[in-house]
């Protein structure tokens, strides 16, 4: 055994959107961290479509930049198209997307974690926790190597005893192409974590040269780019290498210099096409020969995206299926096939493919598979990530129950941030519901817990005209600033945007035309922020839409800051430590079960837990009552640093 001489403060095991996110952010606030990784020319990859963002998982990802991270940088340097959706609808359910070039994304992800200052990367699989007195204090891997740490963070993805299934055929992986991780599970055990199994699945991918795209609708990215990343100033600039001087400069402007739009001058175009009546056959005939129906998959795959043979079964009204053809990069010809995840022989894939319209001729470069794994229940978290059963160790991404690289990078961005501030003595950083969709996010894992991946949706959100993706900057880039992750330069960026915002709305408020001010005219629904007078020197486009926000939702914005308050006097009455479940006389058996296991630190994380209904926290808050009373005992509870659940 070779114990290896440096000694860390963070490592973080693997080097997916969640891995990257947290081995960053720990070592911006200037944690020695080391991020093992089974593969390093794999890090960043993006096992899916090469996409970043859409419903509420642009949120995320802007959450995510607001706190200096990297996915929004990335994303806006190697997009290939850029939209904005629901744009008919309300800002709050607004979000930006963009499909990106898969190969580049990875490779300026791994080109920032490589020179990132405190942070080391080595391959290495490993094998086994290290841990003394229910506390981490290191792991081991496959060669015999220890790596000793005063905090280690999990993010494994889909690799814990990973299997892949395409029809009967069954092979060990997490990943095309890469080899599953199979004692680790046992390692999580042994420490007190009780895990399940998931199943997430991809499309297949075709040849470009086979699809006739004349038979199929285009679908253009939007101009102007709704961009992901506040820091668009720091983006002017050539922030990979391999790019000739000569490419850079092409939009003359329009776009970041040295990004994939720069290059190509010009977004590339996605395709909009549907199954068919034939389509609907193939599947209903060979639906016996898909391991999610013959039973040879046992775990629950995700709701929200499910495989084709999922959407024929569970509408069997629709005649057809809307599919869309999307670009992976500009240095292939790999077509991804959004819409058509299935897990069926690859026989069968062949004769789907080309039942749907414009791929009567499709080649198959890579057949579609789904692949089962080992997850971590997540109730079994603090709301810092840190686990209970184990000091020190934090889970973060789809170990923790999740689907989506937005859900991945949110997550280890937070396991990241509270495992440094640990190792810092600091007070730990815990989003509320109404800070954040990553306090969404975390809120919903810890408390209600998962069956299935899960996926991140507006509807999940209880503030979301608070919440929006325009104003993540607003509410997020102080307390970033303030645990150290902000630069100087980006938080002039931010104070400048900040300030102007607020002297235009002071500007509007008080500016009068034709006996009314100018935010009284903005109120109509037929004025925009362009049609009133501008002030001398003008303003941002992003500034003005948030002005413009501010004053025509001012009514529904006050009424969602005052269900703030009343969820704060909730969220804020502590559970004290002295209390006793198995004394609440009334409490039902499902109820005390759940409280037991979860430990929730206050009354309103206790009221979100599933299961917990309002009868049980109303004899919750009479037994704490009745017992302060009794005792005299103004109650030692759960600290804010130390236990929020």
């Amino acid at each position: 055994m070779f114990l290896y001489p440096k000694k860390y403060e963070v490592i973080v095991v693997g080097g997916g959107h969640a891995g990257i996110e947290a081995a960053l952010a720990s070592a911006r606030m200037g944690c020695q961290t080391l991020m093992l990784t089974m593969n390093a020319d794999t890090i960043g990859q993006m096992s899916c479509n090469p996409a970043i963002g859409g419903l509420a998982k642009g949120h995320l990802a802007r959450e995510i930049d607001a706190f200096g991270g990297e996915m929004g940088k990335c994303t806006d340097m190697t997009g290939l198209q850029f939209r904005m959706l629901n744009t008919k609808k309300g800002p709050a359910v607004r979000a930006p997307r963009a499909q990106c070039d898969k190969k580049a994304y990875q490779l300026r992800m791994k080109w920032i974690c490589e020179r990132q200052s405190n942070l080391d990367i080595c391959q290495g699989q490993v094998a086994q926790l290290l841990h003394q007195s229910g506390k981490v204090i290191g792991v081991e891997t496959t060669m015999e190597v220890r790596y000793e740490s005063l905090t280690v963070v999990i993010t494994t993805g889909t690799f814990l005893k990973g299997l892949m299934h395409v029809g009967g055929n069954k092979q060990k992986g997490g990943r095309a192409g890469e080899s599953s991780v199979g004692g680790f599970s046992d390692s999580l055990r042994s420490v007190g974590l009780k895990l399940g199994r998931l199943k997430t699945g991809t499309p297949p991918r075709l040849l470009k040269k086979s699809i006739n795209f004349e038979k199929i609708e285009k679908q253009p990215g939007d101009e102007f780019i709704p961009y992901f990343s506040f820091w668009k100033e720091d983006l002017f600039h050539v922030e990979q290498t391999g790019v000739n001087p000569s490419d850079i400069g092409h939009s003359e402007g329009k776009y970041p210099p040295g990004s994939i739009l720069d290059r190509i001058n010009g977004q590339l175009s996605c395709f909009i096409t549907f199954t068919t009546n034939k389509t609907t056959e193939i599947i209903q005939k060979n639906l016996h020969k898909s391991p999610m129906y013959s039973g040879d998959i046992e775990a629950v795959g995700p709701r929200y995206c499910p495989s084709i043979e999922d959407k024929i079964v569970r509408f069997t009204d629709k005649e057809r299926h809307q599919i869309f053809l999307e670009p992976e990069g500009i240095s292939t010809d790999e077509i991804y096939v959004n819409g058509f995840s299935t897990c069926l022989p690859f026989d069968v894939q062949y004769d789907m493919v080309r039942t749907i319209v414009g791929c009567e001729k499709a080649e198959i470069l890579r057949p579609a598979y789904a692949v089962e794994y080992d997850f971590a229940f997540p109730t079994q978290l603090r709301a810092t990530l840190e686990t209970k059963p184990c000091d020190s160790l934090f889970l973060a991404g789809q170990i923790n129950g999740t689907s989506g690289y937005e859900e991945a990078g949110a997550q280890g961005l937070i396991a990241g941030i509270n495992a440094a501030l640990k190792v810092q003595g600091k007070k730990s950083l815990v989003l509320k519901r109404n800070q954040a969709y990553i306090g969404v996010l975390i809120d919903d894992l810890i408390t209600k817990g998962t069956a299935e991946p899960y996926r991140m949706f507006t509807s999940r959100a209880e503030y979301r005209l608070l919440l929006r993706q325009d104003n993540a900057d607003l509410r997020l880039c102080d307390i970033s600033r303030e645990i150290g992750l902000l630069s100087d330069r980006q938080y002039e960026i931010f104070l400048t945007k900040k300030t102007q915002f607020d002297c235009e709305l002071q500007r509007i408020q008080t500016t009068t035309q034709d006996n009314c001010t100018l935010e009284q005219l903005l109120k109509r629904n037929d004025f925009t922020h362009a049609r009133l007078p501008q002030p001398r020197g003008g303003v941002s486009a992003e500034v003005a839409e948030q002005v413009e926000i501010s004053v025509k939702y001012a009514g529904y914005i006050e009424r969602q800051e005052s269900e703030v308050d009343q969820f704060k006097k909730m969220e804020h009455r502590e559970i004290p430590q002295w209390l006793n479940y198995d004394q609440i006389p009334g409490l039902r058996n499902e109820s005390l079960q759940k409280l037991k296991e979860i430990q929730p630190s206050t009354i309103g994380l206790a009221s979100r837990i599933s299961g917990i209904n309002p009868t049980d926290v109303s004899l919750l808050m009479v037994w704490i009552k009745r017992g302060k009373e009794k005792s005299g005992n103004s109650g030692s509870v759960v600290s804010a640093r130390q236990g929020e659940d």
